[in-house]
This record gives C-alpha cells, structure tokens and sequence, in this order.
C-alpha cells in the first residue's frame, strides 16, 4: 500500500510476484485492487490539475489501477545508452528513481515541471 515518511514500518521485501491467495483474490495486483488509486484521489481531491509523477517501478506500478485514477499521471524513464540501444537497467534505473525523489523534496517540487533540473549524478 501507499506508506508515509513517518509511517512506522519494519523494512522487508515484498515482492508483486508473491502468491497471496485472499477473499480479494489470488495475488496482490487483486488484493489491492482500486484501493491505492482511491488513496491517491482521496490525498489529491481538490487539487485543479491532480498529477502523480510515478517513480515506482513498473512492476509496483502495476498496484494502481489506472482506471479508478483521476490524477494524470507523468511516467519517468531512466534508460541508458548500451550496445548500440537506450535500454532500462534495473540497477541504475532504481538508483535514479530514488535520487529524483530525494531532488523533489530537497527542492520542495511541487508540480512536474519543477523536475526539469533534475540532473544529480549526470
């Protein structure tokens, strides 16, 4: 689910993957179902423009069912230049979610836009 910065949680790894058979049904993507995407509509109503910059990756993203989302949603790829190609490494790309992340609330971000400078580690 969707945790805050004060939120007292243990880590642990949960994986998507993960078989959890409940009365929701049979994995988390179901557990879950609209119930992260109500939070967010619920945490932004009001908002003129509502928008999610999603940092997560895209199997986590999967959490959130796009279709009981009101927000728009702005998607941040990090790719880079290998074998000729832009591809996704993992590695980096978790490496570069997390910095964003961290020059969003350094620089109090609050719109999209206000990424555009977004340049820690080139």
């Amino acid at each position: 689910g969707v945790l805050r910065p004060l939120d007292l949680m243990q880590p642990y790894r949960l994986e998507m993957g993960t078989r959890l058979e409940t009365s929701k049904g049979k994995n988390l993507y179901e557990y879950w179902g609209s119930g992260i995407a109500d939070y967010l509509n619920e945490r932004q109503a009001g908002q003129k423009a509502p928008v999610i910059v999603n940092l997560a990756s895209e199997e986590y993203f999967k959490s959130v069912d796009l279709k009981a989302l009101k927000a728009r949603v702005v998607q941040c790829v990090f790719q880079d230049w290998k074998n000729g190609a832009w591809k996704i490494i993992s590695f980096h790309a978790k490496r570069a979610r997390g910095l964003m992340a961290r020059y969003a609330i350094l620089h109090k971000v609050s719109k999209p836009e206000g990424l555009h400078g977004f340049n820690l580690e080139g």
